[in-house]
């Protein structure tokens, strides 16, 4: 715990004699009752290092009673309004309750770099964290700020900043560089600052039920993403993307590491756009991502090498570090095909279409009709993984001319939207209607399901609206987290050169998260 990991030196420094960074719990409530049950929930967990108190918000604060029987180290905050914080009283007031709260035990009390109390800091420099906190995003003065916060001599600087882009958490790098220091970037993109704190060489990071923007609760970010394991030399994966905060992905390869008892660790990075990825992976010396959209064929430009299948389908959903740069391939066809020919039967290209659209495949053999969804990265996976077993496909978007695009490039058909009734044989869905964008949407809705088959490879808890038409209609239906686990034990294969241990990436997307799941597989 927090004792083991500070020494004191001398009596006004704080030295740290562990490399990991420490886990702090930020718990809060609008009444004593509630503080005081989320503070002794979080130490009898048995996950965190420390409590951080905020008392501002309280309605009928007692000080004593909020550090009465504490079992971890706390950090007292009392965060004014014109901080981000709920304490809406005089400062006069706010000194009142972090005076009382050092009085009664409080490792640390947290004071705002401009609350103008430097008496306070002065007379106890080693309880003393001294923050700053931009929700606007990241200041022009960050060096020069930190500069002068460390100069109040207090035992640690704390300097959160608001990320909008994965790469505005970097300059932190350099603030916690200089020793003593706590950073944080708040925000989905800011999450890496807070699972790899270790990397960043902040002394401790937050967790908590989002008092902060980006904030996750200790017991995920122990066990889903592996955080007491991340050293100075644990190779960093994660999935980049726009939308990737309820990707499954996390779980599954950080489940896989841990059962392959391997030093690695996988982070969601949400990117501003893929040039914003490759800053952020170059400065924390990331060994490889999944890719997903938007980018997947910004991930192949970007890439000095890949094979041959990348190349063909023109997108990458998976890239590699390489002495040079970055290498690229993608596992989306065969994540896709496995599932598929595992429920409806390996012999797909040799069945005979059920309508006169059928056409003669490669074998001379009339080839099923599979109507395809949509026109993006995962489609063009798709189309040429159906195409390559001997099916009839035919591409259906809303953008008329992005379907007619696909399907000319993959010598493909093109036809309306939706599918006309009778057109088809498998209906497979690449949009991400019924994933976590539109989980109540149906790319069907109102429309006849009366073909075989239904590949939706969206996934979430419960079935999606066209996975609960299909079967109605007395149709075979499969979702896409079967194509999810494929895929992914790929890239794992790919990155690692071991399979990961059977049924471990399942396990942990069925449920091993312990979290709303909702998705879109191909994407991770």
């Amino acid at each position: 715990m927090v004792e083991e990991a500070f020494l004191f030196i001398g009596s006004t420094r704080l030295m740290h004699a562990m490399t990991p960074a420490l886990l702090c719990e930020t718990v809060t409530g609008a009444t004593m009752a509630e503080l005081i049950a989320a503070r002794d929930a979080a130490a009898s967990a048995g996950v965190v290092d420390m409590v951080e108190l905020r008392l501002d918000g309280v309605r009928d604060l007692d000080v004593a009673g909020a550090l009465d029987a504490v079992t971890v180290p706390v950090v007292a905050t009392c965060r004014p309004v014109w901080e981000g914080g709920r304490f809406d009283g005089s400062e006069e007031e706010r000194r009142g309750v972090l005076t009382r709260a050092l009085a009664h035990g409080a490792r640390y009390v947290d004071i705002e770099w401009q609350a103008g109390f430097d008496d306070m800091i002065a007379a106890n420099q080693p309880r003393v964290v001294v923050s700053s906190h931009d929700f606007t995003g990241v200041p022009a003065d960050l060096a020069t700020r930190a500069r002068a916060m460390r100069s109040t001599g207090a035992a640690l600087i704390k300097v959160a900043v608001s990320a909008a882009r994965l790469s505005d958490s970097l300059p932190l790098l350099e603030v916690a560089k200089q020793g003593d220091a706590v950073v944080v970037a708040m925000g989905d993109a800011g999450v890496p600052s807070r699972l790899l704190a270790s990397r960043f060489g902040s002394r401790w990071t937050f967790a908590g039920q989002n008092v902060a923007p980006g904030q996750i609760p200790a017991t995920r970010m122990v066990g889903e993403f592996r955080f007491r394991a991340v050293g100075a030399h644990t190779a960093v994966y994660g999935v980049v993307g726009n939308n990737v905060m309820h990707s499954v992905s996390p779980a599954m390869h950080n489940a896989a590491f841990a059962a392959a008892g391997r030093d690695a660790v996988y982070v969601p990075l949400c990117a501003a756009d893929f040039a914003d990825f490759l800053a952020f992976a170059e400065a924390l010396d990331l060994a490889g991502a999944s890719v997903t959209i938007p980018f997947k064929r910004d991930a192949l430009d970007a890439s000095i090498a890949s094979d041959a299948l990348a190349r063909r389908v023109g997108a990458a959903n998976t890239v590699r570090r390489v002495p040079d740069g970055w290498e690229a391939t993608n596992t989306d066809l065969a994540g896709f095909l496995e599932p598929l020919e595992a429920a409806w039967g390996a012999d797909l290209l040799g069945q005979a279409a059920t309508g006169p659209a059928g056409k003669t495949g490669p074998t001379g053999k009339m080839g099923i009709r599979v109507s395809v969804l949509g026109a993006g990265g995962v489609s063009r996976a798709v189309v040429v993984a159906l195409k390559s077993r001997g099916a009839c496909v035919t591409v259906h978007a809303r953008r008329a001319a992005q379907a007619q695009a696909l399907a000319e490039s993959l010598d493909a058909s093109v036809g309306p939207w939706p599918p006309d009734a009778g057109s088809w044989d498998v209906l497979v869905n690449c949009t991400p209607l019924g994933s976590a964008s539109a989980p109540d949407s149906s790319p069907m809705a109102g429309e006849a399901l009366d073909g075989r088959f239904v590949y939706d490879l969206t996934y979430q808890r419960g079935e999606s609206p066209l996975m609960r038409d299909a079967r109605q209609a007395g149709l075979s239906a499969l979702d896409g987290r079967p194509m999810l686990v494929a895929q992914a034990e790929r890239q794992f294969e790919w990155w690692t050169g071991m399979r990961p241990g059977p049924g471990v990436m399942r396990e942990a997307a069925d449920g091993g998260a312990a979290r709303p799941m909702s998705g879109m597989a191909g994407t991770d």
